[in-house]
């Protein structure tokens, strides 16, 4: 018997889509982003840090969470000690959509649906209202080389009223969940999901059917996105599908499914609800799991499984070594628990003899401690199934296919550049790694003239001080200079924008 190439091989009895001479859509796997709201690297029994040697090494929260379906997920594939996303989530879902960094797109803060939220100082021209240009969406291009394109969740693309409200706007062929809430109203199927008590302005869209059972928001979507693959395989079409739960982002409330885990923790009750939030989104991993294997397509399914900005848990201070522990400060920060999140890529199930697995081998069970970023899964799906990027659309993500199979990338430089001119937990700062260095600028707009006058530096070294404790600003002046104008230079090449000053003028970084 000759060997299965990918799920929709029966379509070569009908069309092929072909791509200035690139494989038939025929030959492209399936793809799953599996998306965790405000999830960290160590909400989870999976130890994505390393140590001096690159072994995993094991922290109180790694045992505090189970994750069971993640350490699967782990063994199948490779997962990165250090992956970055921005620190809050709508700047990185549109990243994701596009393969730019957030000052390139200029979606640089979370959307409030009802109004501009741009904040005191920050810029007047982001770009509140999201994205709109489908064409260069991932899922738009992908849908026009002939793959289904699904959403399945929470989008927080755009605010109301724009096209970029709904995901179907935005190059996805079906959207269950996704409008331009930022949280759940609820997370109980008793309560509508918000319809029926809760937060009524924030009712997750479509999942009627559920309302006034005991179906838990998290697997809800799981049965949706279920349905929605058992219908791309029945059409004979390659599916790409955004699974991006509503968990594990406020309110915290405890999924019944998984509370006596937790109650004899000595945890607060809120930490408790968010351990079952986070145990919840693991069991819908799971379960798709088993969904792909039962349909006979697991090992022609590439899964990126990833969070969206950094941990929210209810552990402590934003700024302290707590709820990302060891690392420092949580979502909405600019310290690295602020940014950094899980990240796995794995074949559903492996198989060196799957031609699309040939295509983009895999390590199993491997570490990669070279870092990536968010803006690389889009040039990373485009290389594997053979599409062409859109014309005239910069591309800020690098191809991680040498890294996923467990090699170093010499070409890639290791650098990540986070630009936040809003107000937040930590407010107007630009942050920009080169190495082991990580450089924060302040621009303090509340005492800053155009001049920059008030700024200020922090610096680290995170080889030798990974958990950000010791500033070196004052002890390092040349390493410091250097950073600060590649980090100009960085901002300038993406053409980003600034905060502004009390008088309505645009601060720009001063050197040191």
């Amino acid at each position: 018997m000759l060997p299965r190439i990918c799920s929709t091989l029966v379509a070569i009895l009908g069309p092929l889509f072909v791509m200035g001479g690139e494989a038939a859509a025929a030959d492209r796997p399936n793809v799953i982003i599996f998306l965790v709201d405000d999830m960290g690297p160590l909400d989870t029994s999976v130890p994505f840090m390393v140590d001096a040697a690159g072994q995993p090494e094991r922290y109180p929260l790694n045992d505090f969470y189970r994750t069971p379906a993640m350490e699967q997920l782990a063994a199948r594939g490779i997962r990165f000690s250090t992956f970055y996303a921005m620190s809050v989530c709508s700047p990185t879902r549109t990243s994701l959509l596009t393969g730019q960094n957030a000052a390139r797109h200029r979606v640089t803060q979370w959307i409030r649906s009802e109004g501009n939220n741009r904040g005191p100082f920050g810029p007047p021209d982001w770009r509140w209202e999201g994205v709109q240009d489908a064409a260069v969406t991932l899922p738009g291009v992908l849908r026009g080389a002939g793959y289904r394109t699904i959403f399945v969740g929470k989008a927080h693309f755009g605010p109301i009223g724009e096209p970029s409200e709904w995901p179907d706007n935005l190059g996805f062929d079906v959207n269950i969940g996704g409008c331009s809430w930022g949280q759940p109203g609820s997370y109980y199927g008793e309560d509508g999901y918000g319809a029926i008590r809760g937060n009524k302005r924030r009712t997750v869209p479509h999942l009627e059917k559920y309302h006034g059972t005991d179906t838990f928001l998290s697997e809800a979507l799981t049965l949706e996105a279920e349905a929605a693959i058992d219908a791309a395989v029945a059409a004979g079409e390659p599916f790409f599908l955004d699974l991006s739960h509503y968990a594990v982002h406020a309110p915290f409330q405890s999924d019944p499914r998984f509370a006596d885990h937790y109650a004899d923790s000595g945890r607060s009750q809120q930490a408790q609800a968010y351990a079952t939030l986070i145990e919840g989104m693991d069991r819908s991993l799971g379960e798709i799991l088993e969904h792909l294997e039962s349909l006979g397509i697991a090992d022609e399914t590439l899964i990126f499984f990833l969070g969206d900005n950094g941990s929210d848990a209810p552990l402590g201070p934003a700024h302290g070594h707590t709820s990302s522990f060891p690392l420092r400060g949580k979502k909405g920060t600019h310290y690295e628990g602020g940014m950094r999140v899980p990240f796995i890529a794995a074949w559903a199930e492996p198989n060196p003899d799957q031609p699309c697995q040939q295509r983009l081998p895999i390590a199993a069970g491997a570490i990669q401690q070279q870092p990536g970023t968010v803006m690389d899964i889009y040039p990373t799906i485009l290389n594997l199934a053979g599409i062409e990027p859109p014309a005239n659309h910069p591309i800020d993500g690098v191809d991680l296919a040498p890294q996923l199979a467990g090699r170093t990338n010499p070409r890639r430089r290791d650098r990540f550049l986070m630009h936040f001119p809003h107000d937040h937990r930590s407010s107007y700062f630009t942050v920009f790694r080169d190495g082991d260095w990580k450089l924060i600028y302040h621009y303090r707009p509340d005492r800053s003239d155009a001049d920059g006058e008030g700024a200020r530096y922090e610096l680290f070294n995170l080889g030798s001080d990974p958990f950000e404790k010791h500033d070196l600003a004052a002890e390092e002046p040349m390493e410091l200079r250097r950073l600060a104008g590649e980090m100009t230079a960085a901002l300038a090449a993406e053409q980003a924008l600034f905060p502004v000053d009390k008088a309505g003028g645009e601060i720009r970084p001063v050197l040191p």
